[in-house]
């Protein structure tokens, strides 16, 4: 069987873009709404733009018939309602005008055009745009099937935006990270909620824009993810790549992250105890991970997501032809995506655990994937 892997295409004004996954079991149940369900997750959240608010429509246009995979890639295409007014500067053979020269700060335009050999940073904004996370998302709603058949759960949450804490009570509650999903901020805490939107509504009329911390907690995870044999193949390094690989995400955390480097030994290990017939521990510091390797506790990763980098006051630059100083480009802008963050961090959790799984319990058809994996849950049992 192939490996797991996915790879996505398109541009953010693009006439459409493009997720490819590999590897997939043949058999597997997929229906529309499986994937629209998370397209419009991550269209969610407080201080969103209006183009948010368009519905995006997916298809599925190859590896897949009668509703079920069939072993072979499966591509998926989310075409872009825009198209029509941008096709005259992005058309693959006509495309032409429509470009800029002053680099946002923060961006990867200035760094991108000196690696690709062009002036014009519209190939730049288009490609490093997040909106190429709408493809990733839809994918790892494909992934999330996949392990929703092994009883692996995924959620999040938003922990803060700029320095208003969203905590609230008992944070890894499946009913409440539930609720949390249900709120404009995806957050735990609706009073403090409150003061998170009036901190975004004063960032938009500034011209601002505010970052923050969202939560990934994923339940059901059996031991023995991962390894500890070989660098590339623990866990926690995998998992933190995929987050760190979402735009704006400048920080990962695995438990309690930075905070075990303030504490001793003793307040950060987890003491092990063998209770109703398996092993437990009294505390998750660890996250759900030890020596790169799941030890059947929540999995709990952090995203630190920055303040997005196009502002309505646009900070000091330079005309990359000229040399002159300008103003950072500005062509439309959210003031705080966090919360739909996390549900990206969701997908690509989503898709790291898949491969992960498939690594681990193999099978080209999703009944001998299903069948591998329950006899490993029996052999743990009796461990």
């Amino acid at each position: 069987m192939p490996v797991f892997k996915f790879t996505t295409g398109g541009e953010s004004h693009g006439k459409c873009i493009t997720a490819l996954l590999e590897g997939l079991p043949a058999g597997m149940l997929l229906r529309r709404s499986d994937i629209e369900t998370q397209l419009a997750r991550r269209q969610c959240g407080y201080g969103r733009s209006v183009r948010q608010r368009r519905r995006e429509r997916m298809e599925i246009t190859a590896g897949m018939r009668g509703g079920r995979t069939t072993g072979a890639p499966l591509v998926i295409q989310i075409d872009n309602g825009e198209w029509v007014r941008w096709r005259g500067v992005l058309d693959p053979f006509a495309g032409r005008g429509g470009g800029f020269y002053a680099p946002r700060p923060g961006h990867a335009d200035l760094a991108g055009a000196m690696k690709y050999g062009t002036h014009d940073l519209r190939n730049m904004l288009e490609r490093s745009s997040a909106r190429e996370t709408a493809a990733r998302t839809a994918a790892g709603a494909v992934a999330r099937k996949l392990l929703a058949l092994l009883d692996i759960r995924i959620y999040s949450h938003v922990l803060s935006i700029a320095d208003v804490n969203l905590v609230g009570r008992n944070p890894r509650e499946e009913k409440a990270l539930v609720a949390a999903d249900k709120r404009s901020l995806r957050c735990l805490d609706a009073r403090a909620e409150k003061e998170a939107k009036r901190r975004i509504d004063a960032a938009a009329k500034e011209g601002e824009s505010l970052g923050g911390v969202f939560e990934v907690v994923i339940k059901g995870v059996p031991p023995g993810l991962g390894s500890y044999v070989s660098w590339d193949r623990r866990l926690d390094a995998g998992l933190a790549r995929a987050l760190m690989s979402i735009p704006a995400v400048k920080g990962v955390e695995v438990g309690v992250g930075f905070g075990a480097s303030l504490r001793p030994g003793s307040q950060v290990h987890d003491e092990i105890f063998y209770e109703r017939g398996g092993f437990r521990r009294s505390s998750n510091r660890a996250g759900g991970i030890e020596g790169g390797v799941s030890n059947g506790e929540d999995i709990v990763l952090r995203g630190a997501m920055k303040p997005l980098p196009t502002l309505g006051c646009p900070l000091k630059t330079v005309d990359i032809r000229s040399k002159k100083a300008a103003s950072a480009h500005k062509e439309r802008r959210d003031v705080c995506a966090v919360p739909a963050a996390g549900v990206v961090g969701e997908a690509m959790v989503a898709l790291e655990l898949a491969r992960e799984c498939l690594l681990k319990f193999g099978g080209d058809f999703i009944d001998d994937t299903l069948a591998n994996y329950r006899s490993y849950l029996k052999r743990l049992r009796a461990f």
